[in-house]
């Protein structure tokens, strides 16, 4: 019996979950033979679709009914960028017995994994002499903050100085990368969502009309900007990144049958 796949995402209520269609059917591509159900581990979200007469239903859920089905075993794969809350609340409560579960990581958990986005990222970078390229992830004061750091490090070094990373939550403040962007002598600046999906936070923080949004934070520094309206979870190299960690998940399974 073949495991089940169970890839399991924050989710969101915008158009822009058009995205895990391209990772789904990436995921199906690679692994033809193995059942995909999604988890959702929003309550916002589901909610939210509830109300839509869509049903998402959370990882507990997806798991229960592969126990009630007698699937011995899942392989669920976080679609989160980094290792953050989200992702050790994921492995907290998946602790559930049956079935026997492998759990693939997130984006970002490794150097190599950090370069495969930098240069996933590289087409985005601005080559323009008076344009800063700013990708913006979700932000975390979860220990894991410092991905982002390691991230922002890895740009400079591959693309100059005009890379830059910033969050929507947590440090550093975008008040301050602001600044920084203006001090460094740019006048325009390209803002690339750091984040599978260009949903609620991109259109509310990233490019909403309150004075705080990044937009109107720029705006008001007499800085001209630019938005990518999509988030990174459409790009190839991103997906192939997550089929890999999902491939090494299978790997732990088989492993653990061949003992």
């Amino acid at each position: 019996m073949k495991p089940v796949i169970v890839p399991v995402a924050f989710g969101t209520t915008s158009k822009a979950l058009e995205t895990y269609t391209v990772i789904d059917e990436a995921i199906k591509h690679r692994f033809p033979e193995h059942e995909v159900r999604w988890a959702w581990s929003s309550r916002m979200v589901r909610d939210a679709m509830k109300k839509k007469g869509r049903h998402f239903p959370h990882p507990h859920e997806v798991l229960a009914e592969l126990a009630d089905e007698g699937k011995e075993w899942a392989v669920m794969q976080s679609m989160h960028l980094i290792c953050g809350h989200e992702f050790t609340r994921l492995l907290e409560e998946v602790h559930t017995g049956k079935p026997r579960i492998s759990v693939g990581l997130p984006l970002i958990t490794s150097p190599e994994d950090c370069r495969c986005v930098v240069d996933a990222l590289g087409h985005l970078v601005s080559d323009r002499k008076d344009e800063a390229t700013l990708f913006i992830g979700h932000g975390t004061d979860h220990p894991a903050w410092t991905t982002y750091f390691a991230l922002d490090a890895m740009l400079k070094n591959a693309y100059g100085p005009s890379a830059f990373t910033g969050v929507v939550e947590g440090f550093p403040e975008a008040e301050d990368i602001v600044d920084t962007v203006k001090a460094a002598g740019f006048t325009r600046v390209k803002i690339v969502p750091l984040m599978l999906v260009a949903g609620v936070h991109y259109l509310e923080d990233l490019t909403g009309d309150d004075e705080d949004s990044w937009k109107n934070l720029f705006a008001a520094e007499g800085i001209e900007s630019s938005f990518i309206d999509r988030g990174i979870g459409y790009m190839p190299e991103i997906v192939r990144l997550f089929v890999r960690h999902l491939e090494e998940a299978m790997d732990m399974v088989l492993e653990s049958e061949a003992v």
